[in-house]
């Protein structure tokens, strides 16, 4: 069975005209797109938002006029113990490996975020995964697996790896080198995870985990555009 998200109800048949322009609209929206909003906030110093909006909208319509998905089913899947325990013990471990480097590589970065600007950060922990978290999961895992699963067929692997550097270069936009080497590999973790249970909300969790903390220990830095007007 071809891959698809938890909320796909069908598979129309994938013909090579389908293929081609599946493809080519997959360049556009997860290639061409970053290009364009990179610019758009660096050169003509569009605020990030604003730059983010209109392919946001164009990947909500061409989702949701789709009748072979369903927002509700897409929504209604949950997730067990067994994944909850994974999350937390993969944050666990990681946070930890990221806490240990930070504190003997940069130790005056560790909570700098918290301990300086305390209002702002709590503003950030609480927007975050409303604004960025939830519509990145419908973006990257359950439009990009219901649109072009069936491109893949039956090898996850290469629709993981392809998202996950999908969703590093989108984060090209920030202008960070880091930030797109890091949300590769974060890429990788919350595909794999959203094809393991096909739930939006396990993704949703392990990602507010992950952009929580990584603001939290200091690493924020490297996730902020540097444009004075976003």
């Amino acid at each position: 069975m071809a891959l698809a998200a938890g909320g796909t109800l069908a598979q129309p048949q994938l013909t090579a005209a389908r293929a081609a322009w599946l493809t080519t609209e997959m360049a556009l929206l997860f290639v061409a797109a970053p290009v364009a909003m990179h610019a758009a906030v660096h050169q003509a110093r569009i605020p990030l938002f604003l730059a983010l909006l209109p392919v946001l909208v164009v990947i909500l319509a061409i989702l949701l006029a789709d009748r072979s998905f369903s927002l509700k089913r897409e929504v209604s899947r949950g997730f067990g113990w067994p994944t909850l325990v994974s999350i937390l013990v993969v944050f666990g471990v990681g946070a930890l490996g990221i806490w240990a480097w930070l504190k003997e590589t940069h130790p005056t970065w560790l909570f700098e975020f918290p301990r300086n600007r305390p209002h702002l950060w709590l503003m950030v922990m609480f927007a975050y995964p409303i604004v960025s978290v939830a519509a990145e999961a419908i973006v990257y895992r359950t439009f990009f697996f219901h649109r072009y699963g069936p491109l893949f067929g039956e090898r996850p692997a290469a629709a993981i790896a392809l998202n996950g550097v999908l969703f590093g270069f989108a984060h090209l936009v920030i202008g960070q080198p880091f930030a797109v080497i890091a949300t590769v590999f974060g890429g990788l973790l919350f595909a794999a995870r959203y094809l393991e249970t096909r739930s939006i909300w396990a993704v949703i969790i392990e990602h507010t985990l992950w952009g929580g903390f990584v603001f939290t220990i200091g690493l924020g830095r490297y996730f902020f555009t540097g444009v004075a007007n976003v």
